[in-house]
């Protein structure tokens, strides 16, 4: 059976990884909590948000989107 892909996602804590944040998952949790991250244009801090196909990730005034080789 295959999974839907609506049903698939990363975590923003992952996700950071996936796209070059550099330091340990502390450091990356630590990035998450502050405030640093936005989700589609809102602050988040949630370290296991989860992030669906085309979800935006705004961090250090860069926009990164999700895409589909991301999520498992």
């Amino acid at each position: 059976m295959t999974q839907d892909i609506l049903t698939k996602y990363v975590e923003l804590n992952t996700f950071l990884r996936i796209i070059g944040v550099k330091g340990t998952g502390g450091k990356i949790k630590h990035i998450i909590c502050s405030g640093s991250v936005k989700v589609n244009g809102e602050v988040e801090t949630r370290n296991q948000r989860k992030l669906k196909v085309t979800d935006i990730v705004e961090y250090l005034g860069k926009e990164h989107i999700a895409k589909g080789e991301m999520i498992r």
